[in-house]
């Protein structure tokens, strides 16, 4: 054996001692009620070792601090350097007290768990950013903040760890998603007004890695920026609306991330949604639907050189050629067809609008039967929509509400139909159901309506908000794979948002259901069939499996409950997602067996005797149409494409006896097309081929 000098055996014996670390504490401060910030020093001197890095640092920040309303505080550390770390800001609820609360880089998000807290917590920062190589030998400061009032509190002390188990930063590594980049300039981002910031966008290309030290080649410019949300206000990693900007301030069209150029953007946080996907799922099959829906770009944010995690870049809900495609209403046209459209309204929560509402006649289907639904003016603004616009779409929407409640509701003349797409209606009625949204009908709820003169009538949609959807929910039903979610009000009767009455009083219409389930049925064989859906979900999934790792580092809520997360809690990502596509197989089973409604056969009446018979098959720019009943009935004729979209619709009137129908369906593009035919009796259904010849 040879010799062992005497100084390795000396270091061999320090490094197998554990280091206990060290600690410096200091009194704390009162905390005004919506008052400044209350700043408090902690003299740090003699560390270990004075540079801070990835193998000795801060290790942690504990804090005892006593108020009756934690979601009122912004709690911040900044070193000596002057780096801030964001400790918790907002959160709790109205829970109250931090005790012997300490914030470390691998605990759980504060987040997954209700004030009071006690243990260890990630904070909402990364910590570990102030292990920079600064020199940690200096004055650190805890700033406290209650941001909203009616309450004091008292900071009693804070203490400051540092050891070699320091935090650690996050720095991603190149990546296969666009990376955004938003600089703040020291700015604060609020709720409203928009902050303005330098923005920039790295997208390289399929196969081509994203770093953030790229250039900005997607995007490179200014932006206006507010948080976005409501629920989604107490989560650590907020959702942004955002709006491109030139250097004055003005509104700037841009494509970004190869979506269609326009100057309204949001960047959507799937917090509490840890399989990522979840609205992109919801988008993805509304549009091979055939109906609009956000375009998405899945992406990773840099704010700060703060490293945010997984993002959704969406296009945001407005009236655009490219978006919701209807006429451009200015505050001047205040008559005739100009009047008539187009609008964009919402239900949805007052907490994060500020204008002008009105309200239904007719109050919630369930629930206590006193909440009201509310109407909120999305396009043109409140702010721009004239009184006579104003009053033009609530006497309509009311003209709507009166025919569906009316004795006569289902009469395709003098019915609900008259004023209402009910073809819409039946596609956010299933994609709501199939994904049990707890917010459906009730809440982000968007409806629109075009010019009369171009066929306008109440259309339900665009989709929005799913991430409470497909099986993230633990409340109020939605963690089951069976019942109903128009039924809200049944499982949750207080609740102050309730659905209207038109879902429930829809079903009592015999056309309607079968037109429902005769959707579902040329559905389940295309966009909703299981093959397509989990397609969708895995390839997505595979995209995601890249950076998804690095997302929970940052966010460390894999395995911990997150505000509405069914129980039990998956442990992996593999596991969320195999969970989320066994929840829809449940689904998918459940709906096939309990849909209401008959879809009949093509060339077989409901009820009926009567003869039907179409011609030509192929056809051109004309049908015929052949049908014998037995009395006189109003009819609707719609003409769907192979994705379920509306390409030809028109009301007839059959008369006892034979009748011959001719229909001019324009220029159509060659493909396979569905012809329906809805009346009291007689329900038909036929598989057309376009084919020029």
């Amino acid at each position: 054996m040879g010799r062992i000098i005497p100084g390795i055996i000396l270091l061999l014996c320090l490094s197998a001692i554990p280091a206990a670390g060290q600690t410096y504490t200091a009194p704390g401060s009162i905390i005004s009620d919506n008052g400044p910030e209350a700043v408090i020093p902690i003299n740090v001197s003699g560390l270990a070792q004075s540079t801070l890095g990835t193998a000795y640092g801060l290790e942690s920040v504990c804090i005892n601090v006593t108020h009756p309303s934690l979601s009122d505080l912004v709690i911040r550390m900044r070193a000596p350097d002057g780096t801030i770390v964001r400790l918790a800001v907002n959160t709790g609820y109205d829970g109250d007290n931090f005790t012997n609360t300490c914030f470390t880089g691998n605990g759980p998000s504060i987040v997954t768990d209700y004030a009071p807290f006690t243990g260890a917590y990630q904070p909402y920062g990364i910590l570990g950013r102030v292990n920079n190589g600064q020199n940690g030998n200096g004055t650190w400061q805890l700033l406290v903040q209650d941001v909203y009032g009616g309450n004091y509190g008292h900071v009693s002390n804070v203490t400051l760890k540092f050891s070699t188990n320091p935090a650690q930063p996050i720095t991603p590594a190149a990546g296969n998603l666009p990376i955004v980049v938003l600089q703040t300039n020291g700015n604060i981002i609020k709720e409203e007004p928009k902050t303005t910031v330098r923005m920039g966008i790295i997208d390289n290309g399929p196969g081509v890695p994203n770093h953030p030290s790229d250039p900005w080649n997607n995007y490179d410019g200014w932006a206006g920026i507010e948080f976005r949300g409501v629920s989604s206000r107490h989560y650590p990693q907020r959702s942004y609306t955002l709006e491109t900007r030139d250097i004055q301030g003005n509104e700037v069209n841009a494509a970004l991330a190869g979506m269609p150029a326009e100057h309204n953007w949001t960047l959507i946080s799937s917090f509490n949604d840890k399989t990522l996907l979840r609205n992109a799922l919801t988008y993805e099959l509304g549009r091979r639907m055939g109906r609009w829906a956000p375009r998405t770009r899945f992406c990773e944010v840099m704010l700060d050189g703060e490293y945010m995690g997984i993002y959704l870049l969406a296009e945001k809900i407005k009236r655009d050629a490219n978006r919701v495609d209807i006429a451009k209403l200015e505050p001047h046209e205040t008559s005739g067809d100009d009047l008539t459209g187009g609008y964009i309204l919402k239900i949805d929560n007052l907490d994060d609008y500020s204008g002008p509402y009105f309200e239904s006649g007719y109050k919630a289907d369930s629930g206590t039967g006193t909440q009201s639904i509310l109407f909120q003016y999305v396009y043109p603004k409140h702010e721009d929509i004239a009184a006579e616009q104003k009053t033009y779409i609530r006497k309509y929407v009311d003209s709507f509400e009166t025919a569906l409640a009316g004795g006569n509701f289902s009469d395709l003349q003098n019915g609900y139909r008259h004023f209402a797409d009910a073809a819409s209606f039946i596609d956010y009625f299933l994609l709501s159901e199939l994904s049990y949204n707890v917010d459906a009908y009730r809440q982000s709820f968007y409806l629109y309506k075009d010019k009369d003169s171009k066929g306008g009538r109440l259309t339900a949609g665009p989709l929005w908000d799913f991430n409470l959807a497909w099986w993230n929910a633990d409340y109020c039903g939605g963690d089951r794979d069976t019942g109903w979610a128009y039924l809200f009000g049944k499982e949750c009767p207080q609740h102050e948002k309730q659905v209207p009455y038109w879902w429930r009083k829809m079903l009592e219409d015999g056309a309607y259901s079968n037109e429902l389930k005769c959707r579902w049925n040329e559905l389940r064989q295309g966009p909703l069939s299981s093959q397509h859906i989990y397609q969708y979900i895995d390839s997505t999934a595979a995209l995601l499996q890249v950076r998804q790792a690095t997302h929970f580092t940052r966010w460390n809520i894999m395995g911990y409950k997150v505000f509405s997360n069914p129980a039990p809690v998956a442990n992996s990502y593999a596991e969320e997602v195999n969970r989320l596509k066994n929840w829809i197989a449940q689904r998918l089973a459940w709906m096939d067996a309990q849909l209401p409604g008959n879809c009949f056969p093509a060339s077989v009446a409901a009820g009926t005797t009567n003869g039907f018979t179409m011609y030509p098959n192929p056809f051109r720019d004309e049908i015929n149409l052949a049908l014998t009943t037995v009395a006189s009935e109003p009819i609707e004729i719609t003409l769907l494409s192979s994705l379920g979209q509306i390409v030809y619709r028109s009301s007839q009137r059959l008369y006892a006896g034979r009748n011959t129908i001719r229909l001019s369906t324009g220029p159509l593009g060659n493909g396979v097309y569905f012809l329906c035919v809805n009346g009291s009796h007689n329900h038909h259904r036929q598989v057309l081929i376009k084919e020029e010849r």
